[in-house]
């Protein structure tokens, strides 16, 4: 199966292709020049493949959460590829794609992207399982799902914090719990890019959406629709 999948959820833009047996792939500090740099590449990885658009039998990109404007530019795209030709759509949830290459951790993995506002967005996984919604979470919180009842043997496992922004979050939980809690991602260091187009292309089978009306999923409301709702509030 031929599979493009983008990830432009965060600053590193990163492009995986596949054909079954061989794979290509392109990574970038795109900052905020998604739009700018992303077709020229799949462009790029079409030609060094040997296909066109049409040759392609999905094509994925992320669901959410993360950056506003990169998940829409993901979404335009994939589906600028697949109406035209029929190509089956698919959408991954953004925190999966990052816990996905940490599915054998014999505890738990939580991967996080700071969200701003002293939040971030965060999930728990066990063996590849979710065990929370998506959730936009301050520090505390997170702690407090880490030590709730609700997880089970949460006293005795290891929590594997893994993602873009695992760094900060390490950093801030090691104030609230046990250093013996918790574990950061030898990924995860400040001078690693963090592109998970990889395990987005797995992942993508499995989340076929093929829905011409499908957008991301934001968790949190934009600047400016806060903006706009404070404006369409009565005084």
């Amino acid at each position: 199966m031929n599979i493009l999948a983008l990830d432009t959820a965060t600053s590193v833009l990163s492009i995986a292709l596949s054909d079954g047996e061989h794979s290509w792939y392109f990574e970038a500090d795109a900052g905020n020049r998604h739009s700018e740099i992303i077709m020229e590449a799949v462009d790029m990885l079409l030609s060094k493949s040997g296909m066109q658009s049409k040759d392609l039998d999905m094509a994925a990109c992320m669901k959410g959460p993360g950056s506003f404007t990169g998940l829409r530019i993901g979404y335009s795209i994939v589906k600028g590829l697949c109406l035209p030709f029929g190509i089956a759509m698919a959408a991954v949830g953004t925190l999966d794609c990052m816990a996905y290459f940490r599915r054998d951790w014999n505890g738990y993995v939580v991967p996080a992207i700071d969200a701003k506002k002293h939040s971030y967005f965060t999930a728990f996984f066990e063996k590849g399982v979710r065990l929370s919604e998506d959730m936009d979470a301050g520090v505390e919180r997170i702690a407090s799902h880490i030590t709730a009842a609700a997880f089970r043997a949460a006293s005795e496992s290891p929590v594997l914090l893994t993602g873009v922004d695992a760094v900060p979050l390490y950093e801030e939980l090691a104030r609230h719990l046990p250093a013996e809690r918790l574990c950061l991602d030898g990924c995860c260091t400040k001078n690693c890019r963090h592109s998970y187009a990889k395990a987005l292309l797995a992942l993508a089978p499995r989340h076929i959406e093929n829905n011409p009306l499908s957008a991301p999923e934001y968790i949190r409301k934009s600047d400016a629709e806060i903006e706009a709702g404070k404006q369409a509030s009565p005084d």
